[in-house]
């Protein structure tokens, strides 16, 4: 992935020092300013860490405007131990740890989705050059958007979902929400789409975050990563080829084509032979519902089936370096696997991560049914 470091926004910071009485350490509020809007449909915007992100109740950011995604970024150096709490309509969520990003060589957290609020408490165990809080807005579809959207995909005979209607010898395709459909603004994609030369295996993945989203909220969602991927980690896309939100809806991430081999950016050290697929949520937490499960069923049986693969079979890949198999190593995976069994991690979060061998024979007899 390319490593081009993006202009972000600059925030505008104001430090409220509150004296709680005698000899007690201050406490600093930092206010992000409504000024660093831009005139996109995503707005994003980040503000200066300092050292009292270090304390037991960390650094306090309020903004003038309202925010559903966040994430940290720094300059260098290994994982500072981020963790963040929210604050919507007057209460603060828990505390949740917000984990490192291993695709990325522009450090940083997974952007987690929290909901619409206005005021966030960022702490870190460790200090490290250059820590910033991002927050993102992820807008809304203007209805002149909205409409002149509809007119190309109308001219080029397109819609914003797609269903397989032929019968064929391999798993039908699933129906596939596109990128039209989610709000993708094209402009921020920089470069082509890579294309890989076979697809061995899928990753399966959660995005951590919040859970008790509504069904209307999940474009907002990916709009919002979509923006943290490429505005603040430099990548040129979306991460994730697919994702899938709680109510079994499957979504097309990163642009390629769905039926193509697009390389993805969602597991480091073997995207060069795999796709990745990521339910919405925290699945630590959320227990895997049959429409999520039927939904990873459908999908990677059709892609895997494509490819000639048996999803409940297993492969052989080469590394290309992970912090759980160095580069070179030679490793004998599952067709179908969870993150965590190829990087230090603990994605897909529990409960998903139980469902995967029951994926994989659930996914072989689909693909069976269709010999």
């Amino acid at each position: 992935m390319p490593n081009r470091r993006i202009n972000r926004p600059t925030a505008i910071a104001v430090a409220l020092l509150m004296a709680a009485g005698a000899g007690a350490v201050p406490l600093q509020t930092t206010v992000a300013s409504a000024a660093e809007q831009t005139s996109e449909a995503v707005r994003g915007w980040t503000v200066e860490l300092n050292r009292s992100a270090l304390r037991k109740k960390g650094q306090l950011v309020r903004s003038r405007r309202t925010f559903e995604t966040v994430g940290v970024t720094w300059a260098r150096g290994d994982d500072p131990g981020v963790e963040l709490r929210t604050l919507s309509d007057g209460t603060w969520s828990p505390w949740q740890d917000a984990d490192e990003v291993t695709m990325s060589r522009n450090p940083g957290t997974e952007p987690l989705w929290v909901g619409p609020s206005e005021g966030v408490r960022v702490r870190v165990a460790q200090w490290r050059k250059g820590l910033e809080l991002v927050m993102v807005d992820p807008g809304a579809e203007t209805e002149q958007e909205g409409s002149a959207q509809a007119a190309r995909m109308s001219a080029a005979g397109e819609t914003t979902t797609v269903v397989a209607r032929k019968r064929r010898t391999h798993a039908p395709m699933p129906k596939l929400h596109l990128r039209s459909a989610w709000g993708a603004n094209e402009k921020l994609r920089d470069g082509d789409p890579v294309y890989l030369d076979r697809i061995k295996m899928a990753h399966v993945h959660h995005t951590a975050g919040k859970n008790a989203y509504s069904r209307a909220e999940v474009p907002g969602i990916i709009r919002g990563m979509y923006w943290y991927h490429t505005k603040q980690l430099g990548w040129s896309d979306i991460g994730y080829n697919f994702l899938i939100d709680r109510f079994g809806r499957i979504w097309v991430g990163r642009a390629g084509g769905f039926r193509k081999r697009v390389r993805g950016a969602h597991t480091l050290g073997f995207n060069h032979a795999s796709f990745g697929v990521a339910a919405i949520g925290n699945y630590e937490e959320m227990r895997t519902n049959e429409r999520v499960k039927g939904a990873y069923t459908r999908l990677i049986a059709w892609k895997l089936d494509r490819e000639g693969r048996n999803p409940a079979g297993r492969v052989t890949i080469w590394s290309q370096g992970s912090d759980r198999y160095p580069e070179g190593t030679r490793v004998r995976l599952p067709a179908i696997l969870s993150h965590r069994r190829t990087n230090q991690t603990a994605c897909p979060g529990e409960n998903l991560h139980r469902f995967v061998p029951r994926l994989r024979e659930r996914a072989q007899n689909r693909a069976d049914d269709w010999d």
